[in-house]
């Protein structure tokens, strides 16, 4: 039987516990049929032990727990059960948020760095001594693997690291002009409230990411969490409120998906709001740039991808092998710089889809993420499988041979099984669209002119790889290749320390490094005379 839980205040005097009614609960519901007893895991007691302490439904706004007028579900994508009811805000709780940072940005703008930096340094400490209870968080809404969540939340966790190191490092210039008598100062400043605007597929890190250049740069924020995974973000909530970061400055509204169109709209069109920071997909980034324009926000887009990963003839066959597999599996296949096609040359092909395919039957196992050895956990929801159902037929049906895999999973409507395709050709729908997915198509080709022509016929451009052991060919193709982000022989690229982004359609901006922290700081020249 399901066990529901009480949620603690964990001891902060201002913040009152939630009333029975929005205490998270796992119980049978959403679309389909009910899932059965087994499905229901007692998430208090049970296998996912999920923490009380950690886990709220409200909004927090001002440094408050807030309820709503209505809740929404969230549901666990591996047994469809719901786990609780999240309160769904709307334009009036979200322009609450905006005035609620915006007063604290007066106060905030003023702490030193030094200050800033011990703040972030804190919560970063807490993110790291609740790592566990924080990942079962993740496997519960959003499906991913155990494992791959508690290396989210490290990674999640060393962005606090990072910005609260970069918080002190905001330097400024002094130019010597021509005029003797004068002197010229660039200062760098922090923005003021930004809107943060989140996806599911990295639930903590996406968040830490940008939040804590924010942060660290002076600025405060307004956090829409994806509606698939709110129960992060307002874990991090509880962390910052415990960690001493004042009231107003980190501010959660959860909302609907019905709802999250005319959130989005009011946060980008707030008078308050002169930062929009979104990751997600391209054309909702354009439509949030759209809003941004009018009052000619700065905006920083993380958008979709569309990867090549290219095998050249010279390549190491087994370490193609292994970083195919970290690129396109990890998250089943659910990440922004995901290799989404592979293009291997001819001379190399046969030899590269043989072990391929053989690496895929050995080292990935399809299961509930809380499940010990599972590698493959569900997709976020049908729609999604339903997109990956579509590619293969399409490809199929052009011609592409099912090497493996190719259908959906027998555990649940949300399962499939990790694909890999051969003779693919650019029209098929996979060779073009983002599939999100736990599927591999391979293309032949063979000169390097038309891998790297292959690759960059695209409109978007955020991460590329290849595996080649030819210096001038590495040099030439890294130099070619179309993205922000290259991968040279090297499957996982995603590091704190290095900038995150895309080119083309794949977004504006950088995010992490020490470039990350310039999205959040307007420059101003002060011209000094009279000297």
């Amino acid at each position: 039987m399901a066990i529901c839980f009480w949620l603690r205040s964990c001891g902060a005097p201002r913040l009152r516990p939630p009333p029975p009614s929005r205490l998270l609960c796992p119980r049978a519901g959403g679309s389909g049929p009910a899932p059965s007893p087994a499905q229901l895991r007692c998430y208090a007691g049970g296998p996912a032990g999920l923490s009380a302490a950690l886990l709220r439904t409200d909004s927090f706004v001002g440094g408050r727990w807030l309820p709503a007028a209505a809740t929404f579900p969230v549901h666990d994508p591996a047994s469809g059960a719901a786990l609780g009811m999240v309160a769904d805000c709307g334009v009036p709780e979200a322009r609450a948020a905006v005035r609620a940072a915006h007063e604290a940005f007066c106060s905030w703008r003023a702490v030193s760095a030094k200050e800033r930096s011990s703040l972030l340094r804190k919560w970063y400490e807490l993110m790291i001594q609740n790592k566990d209870d924080l990942a079962k968080i993740i496997t519960a809404e959003n499906g991913k693997p155990l494992k791959e969540a508690q290396s989210e939340i490290l990674y999640s966790a060393l962005f606090l690291e990072w910005f609260s190191e970069e918080a002190r490092r905001i330097y400024g210039d002094i130019i010597y002009t021509s005029a003797k008598d004068k002197r010229a100062l660039v200062l760098k400043q922090p923005i003021g409230v930004a809107a943060i605007i989140t996806p599911w597929n990295f639930p903590s890190a996406m968040i830490t990411r940008k939040v804590g250049a924010a942060l660290a740069a002076g600025c405060t924020v307004v956090v829409k969490p994806a509606e698939d995974t709110p129960c992060s973000a307002l874990a991090l909530a509880e962390l910052a409120n415990q960690a001493g970061i004042p009231p107003g400055v980190y501010n959660v509204i959860p909302c609907s998906r019905k709802k999250a169109k005319e959130v989005g709209e009011a946060l980008c069109t707030d008078p308050l709001v002169p930062k929009i920071s979104f990751t997600g997909s391209t054309a909702t980034g354009k439509i949030l740039l759209h809003h941004a324009a009018n009052s000619v926000k700065k905006v920083s887009l993380e958008l979709g991808g569309l990867a090549p990963f290219i095998v050249f003839d010279s390549a190491n066959v087994d370490q193609a092998v292994a970083g195919a597999m970290a690129s396109k599996f990890r998250n089943s296949g659910q990440t922004c710089v995901c290799a989404n096609r592979f293009l291997v040359q001819r001379g190399i092909h046969d030899s590269f889809v043989k072990e391929f395919a053989a690496a895929m039957k050995k080292s990935l196992r399809v299961g509930n993420g809380f499940e010990e050895g599972t590698t493959q956990g569900p997709l976020i929801n049908e729609k999604a499988v339903e997109k990956v159902e579509k590619h293969v037929s399409d490809a199929v049906s052009k011609g592409a041979t099912v090497v493996t895999g190719g259908k959906r999973h027998q555990l649940g409507k949300n399962f499939f099984e990790p694909t890999l395709l051969s003779n693919v050709t650019q029209d098929m729908l996979c060779s073009h669209e983002e599939t999100f997915g736990p599927l591999a198509p391979v293309i032949k080709f063979d000169t390097e002119e038309e891998a790297v022509a292959i690759a960059n016929a695209t409109d978007v451009g955020l991460a590329g790889y290849f595996y080649s052991q030819d210096p001038a060919q590495i040099w030439r193709v890294a130099e070619q290749l179309e993205v922000g982000m290259v991968g040279v022989n090297e499957g996982l690229i995603s590091s704190v320390e290095c900038p995150f982004g895309g080119v083309k359609q794949s977004g504006l901006g950088r995010e992490g490094s020490k470039y990350g922290i310039d999205e959040y700081l307007e420059l101003k020249y002060v011209c000094f005379g009279g000297l």
